[in-house]
């Protein structure tokens, strides 16, 4: 039976001395090999595949990743667009500080790095929104760096495969992980057995040992498997611990103007950072007195059926409340500055909206239009 690892005992190489060569094997029998982003050198492609798919399913991300590549084909192209052009081509992916991050890096790789993306972990680890585990993918990918990746992915195999008990997230247990997993590298072998590693790693994760139901049998490493042969694939990895998740509460004006709606544009950090939505209060009284701001009658009227947010950490209860114009009114707001705009939901695509709002506008064309 393999022995277990705890987090502080992981400082030597552990007792798979074939785990580099068995995993490459079975990735070029079994592994994916039809990604978009795969079967290229190319470091805009994979970098931008890397982050995109941190925290997202691949299914998810291949037709993201499609429009991304036909509007900005390389990294100049990415640098140069507007980033509310980036935002709205991200909206309803999610995590949208990638997004922010995403047109930093591309400006910084232009105007630090003369447009090439630099070869060495370390470089890539010092532009924004690249850490540690995404540098050494786009360094094994693009260069046949020999670094080692640490993803959700790659910690689940790890902590079954070798017993590492502890939550991954938390500091010690995720410094132990960094120690095995770069034991692990395979020490000699040619530029493609480091890629086949590195995508086996992230393969075996994706496509077998899944979170909910692990196909062991089918796994390269189930007879060495310390949560196969002990039956603990549910407990390791160890969940994160529980804590109870807030919510929170506030309340959008939907402000009618003929076929447009006024969308409002949000600051660059936080929650929806750099995104258009809906204007927000704290109350219904706050909410009527924006609506006075921004032209409307002061009667905030028609409640719309409220919709639920679960992000990370909190979950957001949205009261969406309708209004009118006031044409009458000389006290009228002119919009159409930077920060805020009339917007015909036809053309909504071409604004960042956060996936709730835009779910909210799509239930309102029919009436609005």
């Amino acid at each position: 039976m393999p022995s277990r690892i705890t987090p502080a005992a992981v400082t030597i190489a552990p007792a798979l001395p074939d785990f580099s060569a068995r995993l490459i094997a079975w990735q070029r029998q079994h592994g994916r090999h039809d990604l978009p982003w795969q079967n290229t050198r190319d470091p805009y492609r994979i970098w931008l595949s890397e982050i995109m798919l941190q925290q997202t399913q691949v299914s998810t991300v291949i037709p993201y990743y499609a429009r991304f590549l036909a509007r900005f084909p390389d990294v100049a192209a990415l640098a140069a667009a507007p980033v509310d052009d980036v935002m709205a081509l991200w909206a309803g992916l999610g995590y949208y500080s990638r997004a922010r991050n995403l047109h930093r890096c591309a400006q910084a790789v232009v105007e630090l790095h003369g447009g090439a993306f630099p070869a060495s972990v370390e470089a890539l680890a010092d532009l924004p929104g690249i850490g540690r585990s995404t540098a050494a993918a786009i360094a094994s990918f693009a260069f046949g760096a020999r670094a080692t990746i640490l993803d959700g992915n790659v910690k689940r195999v790890l902590a079954r495969v070798f017993g590492v008990d502890g939550f991954p997230g938390e500091k010690r247990v995720e410094n132990a992980m960094w120690t095995l997993a770069e034991s692990l590298l395979p020490v000699n072998g040619s530029d493609d057995d480091v890629s086949a590693y590195t995508q086996g790693l992230m393969d075996l994760g994706a496509t077998l040992c899944v979170r909910g139901k692990p196909d062991c049998a089918r796994c390269p490493f189930a007879a060495d498997c310390v949560a196969n042969v002990t039956g603990r694939q549910r407990a390791l990895p160890a969940a994160r611990p529980k804590k109870a998740i807030p919510t929170r509460r506030t309340w959008m004006l939907v402000l009618r103007n003929g076929d447009e709606v006024m969308l409002e544009k949000r600051p660059p950090s936080g929650i929806w950072g750099g995104l258009w939505s809906l204007p927000e209060a704290a109350d219904e009284t706050a909410l009527a007195e924006r609506a006075r701001d921004f032209g409307g009658d002061g009667a905030v009227v028609s409640p719309l059926a409220p919709l639920t947010h679960t992000f990370t950490h909190f979950r957001l209860d949205i009261e969406p409340r309708l209004a009118e114009l006031d044409r009458a009114s000389s006290a009228h707001v002119a919009l159409g500055d930077a920060e805020t705009a009339w917007v015909a939901l036809r053309n909504i695509d071409a604004y960042g909206v956060p996936a709730p709002v835009r779910k909210l506008l799509d239930g309102l064309q029919g009436t609005l239009i």
